[in-house]
């Protein structure tokens, strides 16, 4: 599996922000989704996943209520839609991918995950 993300960009605080991450292959419905963060001098922190399945996703309590990931198996694709954004949030996103192998949760940890996109900057002024 092959990721590329976009949308990343510079935006003031209170904006908004889509990201796209755009997979190859034909098995896109079968992988766990994430997106993580790492800003500079930190470490990178887990923002977001959402299940194989699509009913189920999870957040980082910093992001809760203002980010909403989302997934297009159609178009193999998971969005990141970010709002209320804070200088906080700059960071590069990135995207990854976990194959799931059970119908358990996805993994909110780096670890987990093979496959990863090159990385989108979110930069916000305040």
């Amino acid at each position: 599996v092959q990721l590329q993300a976009s949308g990343g960009g510079l935006v003031q605080a209170g904006g908004t922000l889509r990201l796209s991450c755009a997979a190859s292959g034909r098995t896109f419905s079968r992988y766990h989704m994430g997106w993580f963060r790492q800003a500079p001098g930190k470490e990178r922190e887990f923002v977001a996943a959402i299940k194989y399945s699509g009913d189920q996703s999870y957040y980082a309590d910093s992001v809760k209520g203002r980010f909403t990931i989302s997934r297009d198996d159609a178009k193999n694709t998971v969005y990141l839609q970010m709002n209320s954004l804070k200088a906080e949030d700059t960071a590069v996103y990135y995207c990854a991918a976990d194959r799931a192998f059970s119908d358990g949760r996805p993994p909110i940890s780096d670890g987990p995950y093979d496959y990863w996109g090159q990385g989108t900057q979110v930069t916000v002024s305040s």
